[in-house]
């Protein structure tokens, strides 16, 4: 095999307690909410940069409350802050496993592709009998091209 980038094995031990974290987590974050395209696109963003304003007019706006209106509610503010604050580094943390997860899972199919290649390769050069026809048939079916027409011709 000319590529081998991850080579894994877990026990079926590792992978049930995989799946209890998972489990558990699915289950403390339940409270999470899931937003729709629309929804991410009509809102107000905090950024990096907006941070720092954000918490400075809390800061003002705790100092004088008195020019807040009742319908202002101050309270639920600081406590947003708050749950981001308490949670933002743990978000960090399956941000970071998620990418290694995606990592993971991109170059196992690297792998496994480039095995495939590598076997498809040797099937076509040796695959003449030994019953390897139907097999180089059925992957060569990947690699078939359709003659271009004149509609796939760009002018």
């Amino acid at each position: 095999m000319s590529q081998n980038l991850v080579s894994l094995s877990f026990p079926q031990a590792d992978i049930d307690a995989i799946d209890a974290a998972l489990a558990t987590l699915e289950e403390k974050f339940a409270r999470l909410i899931e937003l729709s395209v629309a929804d991410r696109r009509s809102l107000v963003k905090m950024g990096d940069k907006s941070e720092a304003f954000c918490r400075q007019t809390l800061i003002v706006l705790d100092q004088n409350r008195t020019i807040l209106p009742p319908n202002f509610d101050f309270n639920e503010a600081v406590q947003d802050l708050a749950t981001l604050d308490l949670l933002r580094s743990r978000f960090q943390r399956l941000r970071q496993l998620i990418g290694k997860a995606d990592d993971t899972e991109m170059a196992l199919g690297s792998d496994i592709m480039s095995a495939a290649l590598d076997g498809y390769a040797l099937a076509k050069v040796s695959g003449k009998g030994a019953g390897l026809e139907t097999l180089r048939e059925a992957m060569s079916a990947r690699y078939s091209r359709k003659p271009k027409t004149s509609a796939d011709v760009p002018a």
